[in-house]
């Protein structure tokens, strides 16, 4: 027996729109569930900057239970909706950057070497994978120094539009607003009380 198609899930505000548009792009069946696979890259296109095991917490918190292996938008929708809002996953502001470069940079020349920032992120830490580490290389790296001049490679990943965390920031004051001036809910006691008064 065929299974029922689900409704094409629609937005109702902006923090909902940037997820299922971010979803939707791995979406490549067209039945709002990605592969499991696509997660990582799903949550950094978002702005996100995520462990490997914040991944591994999203998508055992997300991942269809009766076919594992993927994640349907239902699930993954309200799970990211509230992470955002709560600003899990957030990136290293640029000051906290600079500061883990200046700690590595020992000699304090403004610059690391390819080797050494090579070391540091393929061995040190949660480590890249080559091949995030060759993309990322493409970034920093200065062609005619062959070095990484930091401060230059932070301002690169600071440039961005306004981010998945300021449209969050902006459902929840709004979630806030409409909480505040919606009339309070009293129990029937406390009114017929209010009554014998």
């Amino acid at each position: 027996m065929a299974r029922k198609e689900e409704p094409k899930i629609q937005p109702n505000n902006d923090l909902e729109k940037k997820i299922i548009e971010a979803f939707e792009v791995f979406d490549h069946s067209g039945k709002q569930v990605v592969d499991v696979r696509e997660i990582g890259t799903i949550l950094r296109s978002l702005g996100c900057c995520p462990t490997e095991a914040e991944i591994q917490e999203v998508i055992l918190a997300t991942e269809n239970k009766e076919a594992t292996g993927n994640i349907p938008l239902l699930n993954f929708l309200p799970y990211m909706c509230k992470a955002m809002i709560e600003h899990r996953f957030y990136p290293a502001s640029a000051e906290m950057l600079l500061a883990a470069f200046r700690y590595f940079d020992k000699e304090q020349r403004g610059f690391l070497t390819k080797e050494k920032f090579a070391q540091l992120m393929l061995e040190e830490g949660e480590p890249f994978t080559q091949e995030e580490f060759d993309e990322m290389m493409q970034t920093a790296l200065d062609p005619v120094t062959d070095t990484i001049t930091y401060e230059y490679y932070i301002n690169q990943l600071m440039v961005a539009p306004r981010d998945v965390y300021n449209i969050a920031d902006e459902v929840e004051l709004e979630r806030k607003r409409i909480e505040a001036a919606a009339p309070k809910k009293r129990r029937a006691s406390s009114l017929l009380r209010a009554t014998q008064i």
